[in-house]
């Protein structure tokens, strides 16, 4: 991939100064930072749902980022169990953010981290709306970019393990080696997906 001079100038500068420059706030996005495995020790960066969901009235410092199985989490979850009092991580597709957010929280989840099932989406953050059944969701509902997402279940498929341990929300402001904690893979030339002419709750 060849990065331009916006970019390397992202690479360059704190996420904070590269969110300006692209007409975004810094409380647009929520930080969580993976503990475990080692090797996706990073902060990541999400959006919350736009209108509907909760938000986070505490800190988890150590918390399970379970990968919800199947994994777009439209119906009954086959490892529900391990959900209950977690944060899920599901994929996008097969029905709505809503669906996916209220499967999670009827399994006793903590919140739900949606990833974008393009696995090579390491820029674009899909603005999670409501769907049209008129449904509420109380825990908090999170997108994540498909590579993130990918790269977090790659990991834990190598280690053979069945969660990830991450520390949510994360206030980035207070970490002065903030850039160097991003993972690798992603550039800071992120922008929301604001194409409405599909309805982005299909998706």
């Amino acid at each position: 991939m060849v990065v331009g001079a916006a970019g390397w100038w992202c690479l360059v500068l704190w996420l904070p100064a590269c969110v300006a420059a692209h007409g975004l706030r810094i409380h647009d996005y929520l930080y969580f930072q993976v503990l475990s495995p080692g090797d996706i020790r990073y902060i990541f960066t999400a959006t919350p749902a736009k209108d509907f969901g909760g938000i986070f009235h505490t800190r988890y410092e150590q918390i399970h980022l379970v990968p919800a199985e199947p994994s777009e989490a439209c119906g009954e979850l086959s490892n529900g169990f391990f959900i209950q009092d977690q944060i899920a991580l599901v994929e996008r597709g097969g029905c709505s953010f809503l669906s996916k957010t209220r499967v999670v929280q009827e399994h006793g989840g903590r919140a739900v981290i949606i990833s974008d099932n393009a696995v090579d989406n390491d820029s674009f953050y899909v603005e999670m709306i409501q769907d049209s059944t008129q449904r509420t969701a109380d825990i908090p509902a999170l997108f994540l970019l498909g590579r993130d997402g990918y790269m977090i279940r790659r990991s834990l498929e190598q280690h053979g393990l069945p969660w990830a341990i991450i520390s949510i929300p994360v206030n980035v402001t207070s970490i002065p080696t903030f850039e160097l904690l991003q993972p690798p893979w992603t550039f800071c030339s992120c922008r929301f997906l604001e194409d409405f002419s599909v309805p982005l709750w299909r998706h």
